[in-house]
């Protein structure tokens, strides 16, 4: 490290940064890019926008008078461009100073939207996977300027110097590395090839690839994308922009949808998953800048619920960041976001309105992101909610179909809540609907926006107690003792006790409880025990009258009626306690400590008692 003069930088005086160019190299090139394999797309971006400035210049030429190509045999990987090329002052400007780019010079600053690349480090990436990077070209700005050469090294020398013109008979440049014996995996021929395909694939100007032993250039992208072909009829083009997606993501789509935002010069295509994915999962997207693949795992492309689809896109636009494999967040990539989504929600709607069969597999598969879409969307709501398939009382059915045989829909809170309550409410002929998964509860309470003549209300214990028929009064009377050394047997869980006759017979008892009742309760055990404390005020402070549990005992059941004729106290407390247990656990909601103890408890003294009895 420098000291630095005080004498000549006194107290206050501006001073400059001391940069360690090998450090700043190694930083910038080891660890701005995800892998080593981008040095081949860097130098393919960098041809390009060397082939559109140079087009600029000749704007009349041939499509095809100007390409690149590239060579690489295993000892070097070249990469040349018919490009507007470089003079010598050019290189000490551009290639010598990191950050500043050819793109940002005054006199093409107007056309800085067609280039790709915009930070001037992409050159950087070679040192990936070579210690020494030479560049040779013959700028086409001065047809008789001298050809330059320019060579930089990892450690941030570099040097430079002027070279005859018939060094470089063609304008445009010409890049060379001698890769490093651990950079084989990315420089030998065929991946060098496999790689120029991956990036470059839909690149608009031609890209061509020798390995030194065919004795032609193979093309690297020999068609244009897919959807700026022409084909005969439009199941063609359908077919074509289907099996384009099959080959890129690796499934069969169950449908496709081009996408075109003339605006920011966007086209592709949207694959629609053919299975269902995760809630929430988000699957990358493939996206191009002006052809040159920027990134396979672009998250940011479309909104969260719109996890349905894979998208391939080419844009115009777009911002690449500076390491060129995400997209810039702005205003115009928000504007595209938005712009995608309303295309997805067309595609719904069409499919609603004229493909009932290709809407009916939709839905299937993904009817959980249709609605997270439909919550916000009162198109969609309106259009697809009567289609929409929740778990109901009579099954698994839309709500279009439980809304013809039921009139008043309930709808329950949590899932735990409708299967505690879902064979006895079917048996009472009540419409009940699960509203525990995301977004059921909120939709369901929305139906009648879209049919006026059902009503909808939550599922509270009164409701359905009241539908369960009362015992008659002897058999009540009967039942007094046994009910009492139940509720007795059961305080410890804040839960009552009752007898009533309900369908199906075979349910022996329900347990009538919710979710908000427990935690209230559990709030009210904590500020008993914190009494006195800071922690009790509070809790006293937030305690309301929690409701008690109810245990239902069913007369109808040939095992309640023989429980309740139990004589034998500890064994009536036993039996209330099994009996509890089990209701617990058709609930299917998770078993406190306590309620684990009780049932094993209740199991073993039952079975300690018939062991006793047969003895």
């Amino acid at each position: 490290m420098t000291l630095p003069d005080t004498a000549a930088n006194p107290a206050g005086a501006d001073r400059t940064f001391q940069v360690d160019l090998r450090g700043l190299v190694d930083l910038l090139s080891h660890h701005l890019y995800s892998s080593p394999r981008v040095y081949l797309r860097e130098l393919l971006q960098n041809a390009v926008d060397a082939l559109t400035a140079r087009r600029g210049l000749a704007p009349d030429a041939p499509a095809d008078a100007f390409g690149i190509r590239l060579y690489a045999d295993g000892s070097v990987v070249r990469v040349e461009d018919d490009g507007v090329g470089l003079t010598e002052a050019d290189v000490h400007s551009f290639l010598a100073t990191i950050g500043r780019s050819s793109k940002r010079a005054e006199r093409i600053a107007e056309q800085r939207g067609d280039f790709i690349g915009q930070f001037g480090i992409g050159l950087l990436s070679c040192f990936l996977v070579a210690d020494e990077i030479h560049v040779l070209s013959r700028s086409a700005r001065t047809p008789d300027a001298p050809a330059v050469e320019w060579r930089g090294r990892g450690d941030g020398s570099y040097t430079v110097r002027a070279l005859p013109a018939s060094a470089r008979p063609r304008h445009g440049t010409t890049v060379t590395l001698t890769p490093r014996a651990d950079a084989g995996e990315w420089t030998r021929p065929a991946q060098v090839h496999a790689l120029a395909r991956h990036f470059g694939s839909l690149l608009r100007h031609p890209v061509t690839f020798d390995d030194g032993t065919v004795g032609q250039d193979v093309a690297v992208n020999p068609e244009p994308a897919p959807w700026a072909r022409t084909y005969p009829t439009p199941g063609s083009r359908s077919r074509a922009l289907a099996a384009y997606g099959q080959g890129v993501f690796g499934f069969t789509p169950l449908d496709t949808i081009e996408l075109d935002l003339p605006a920011v010069g966007l086209k592709g295509i949207a694959c629609v998953l053919p299975e269902a994915v995760p809630a929430g999962r988000r699957h990358g997207h493939r996206v191009h800048v002006k052809g040159m693949l920027l990134s396979e795992q672009a998250e940011e492309l479309l909104p969260e619920w719109a996890f349905f689809v894979r998208c391939v896109i080419d844009a115009e636009s777009l911002r690449p960041t500076a390491s060129r494999e995400s997209l810039y967040e702005d205003d115009t990539l928000a504007a595209v976001r938005d712009a995608l989504a309303d295309r997805l929600r067309d595609w719904i709607a069409r499919a609603a309105a004229s493909d009932p069969d290709l809407l009916g597999r939709f839905l299937q598969a993904h009817h959980l992101a249709v609605k997270s879409l439909a919550v916000h969307d009162d198109e969609i709501l309106r259009m697809l909610l009567p289609w929409l398939p929740f778990e109901t009382t009579d099954g698994h059915t839309t709500l279009d179909e439980f809304a013809r045989t039921h009139r008043t829909v309930l709808v329950t809170s949590s899932v735990e809540e409708f299967r505690q309550v879902a064979a006895i409410a079917s048996a009472a002929g009540l419409g009940v609907v699960n509203g525990g998964y995301t977004y059921d509860r909120e939709l369901v309470h929305r139906l009648p926006e879209i049919r006026p003549e059902v009503s909808v209300a939550d599922l509270d214990p009164a409701t359905l107690t009241a539908h369960l028929d009362p015992v008659d009064r002897e058999t009540e009377l009967a039942a007094v003792a046994y009910l009492a050394l139940a509720r007795d047997a059961l305080a410890v869980f804040d839960c009552d006790v009752a007898l009533r006759t309900f369908q199906p017979a075979s349910a022996p008892a329900l347990l009538v409880d919710s979710r908000e009742a427990r935690h209230e309760r559990t709030r009210s055990q904590l500020a008993r025990e914190q009494e006195g404390g800071v922690w009790g005020d509070i809790l006293g402070a937030l305690r309301q009258e929690a409701p008690r549990a109810q245990l239902i005992l069913n007369q109808l059941n040939p095992l309640v009626r023989a429980a309740v004729a139990i004589e034998e106290p500890e064994l009536a407390r036993t039996s209330a306690e099994a009996l509890y247990g089990q209701a617990a656990l058709l609930s299917r909601r998770p078993l406190r400590p306590a309620e684990s103890s009780l049932i094993n408890r209740s199991f073993l003294d039952l079975l300690a008692h018939a062991l006793r009895k047969d003895s």
